[in-house]
């Protein structure tokens, strides 16, 4: 399974910001849309994410609240990507060994989409109960073997 997989199961619905958004903004579209993070555009480039890890930073910093800071003051500006091309396997451990939640699925330069670790999760589970479905079907039409009876 690939990438490319999870993003047409999962849809195109995409949230991006741009750098200087206020976190107070930020906040307010991932509370409303019951996301964990924004996609950081600039001039049509990728340069940053925005994960709920970077707002509970910036909330421990600044005593409980997120001021009046811009999201270029607080967001990851080297995010980890992805390509459509690549397989779940490779991205459950680029996850894993850069401990990230979101990855941005990127085909040169261009933003395909945003892959979590909850839809990866998702599609593997879909994935092995499907094949155990079809394992189930396959055991129960077992053709039955011939008794020899001897004679």
């Amino acid at each position: 399974m690939r990438v490319s997989d999870i993003l047409k199961v999962k849809g195109n619905v995409l949230f991006t910001v741009t750098p200087d958004t206020l976190l107070q903004d930020a906040v307010t579209t991932m509370a409303e849309h019951d996301i964990g993070s924004l996609v950081v555009m600039e001039y049509g480039d990728l340069v940053g994410m925005l994960t709920f890890r970077e707002v509970i930073l910036t909330l421990r910093a600044n005593g409980g609240t997120v001021g009046t800071s811009t999201i270029r003051k607080v967001m990851d500006d080297h995010p980890i990507s992805c390509t459509p091309e690549t397989d779940v396997d490779e991205v459950r451990r680029i996850m894993l060994e850069h401990h990230v939640r979101y990855l941005p699925v990127m085909e040169s330069r261009a933003l395909m989409g945003v892959i979590s670790f909850y839809d990866v999760a998702k599609a593997v589970v879909e994935a092995q109960d499907f094949e155990n479905r079809l394992l189930k079907a396959y055991i129960r039409d077992w053709p039955e073997e011939e008794r020899h009876v001897a004679r």
